[in-house]
């Protein structure tokens, strides 16, 4: 499945603004904000962290890598051009989970 499909299976994002990606002693590490051009990776990662249990752990970013598909062997080739793709190929071959905190979109 490509990424286009594998977005089209992901429960809906409309709810959040933003995610925030934790270290261990709950720094943010970075933000997927909801908004063109991250809104895959703000699913990917909402989703991610929905199965397992709020947080990114190397199993859930080795899933992600998967999710990713075509993207995955574009940033495996091109370093520093998919930053998110990135974030997972290292925290896929580490042991350390990162918690995730959503941050809720500004009701209508």
């Amino acid at each position: 499945m490509n990424f286009t499909e594998r977005l089209k299976t992901l429960p809906a994002t409309h709810h959040l603004a933003a995610l925030q990606l934790l270290d261990a002693h709950g720094a943010v590490l970075a933000t997927i904000e909801n908004r063109p051009g991250q809104t895959g990776s703000l699913a990917v990662y909402a989703a991610l962290a929905a199965m397992h249990g709020g947080r990114i752990t190397p199993e859930a970013a080795a899933l992600g890598l998967d999710w990713y598909a075509e993207h995955t062997a574009d940033a495996r080739t091109h370093p520093g051009k998919h930053p998110n793709i990135d974030r997972l190929l290292v925290w896929a071959q580490g042991s350390v989970s990162y918690a995730v905190r959503p941050v809720p979109a500004a009701s209508a």
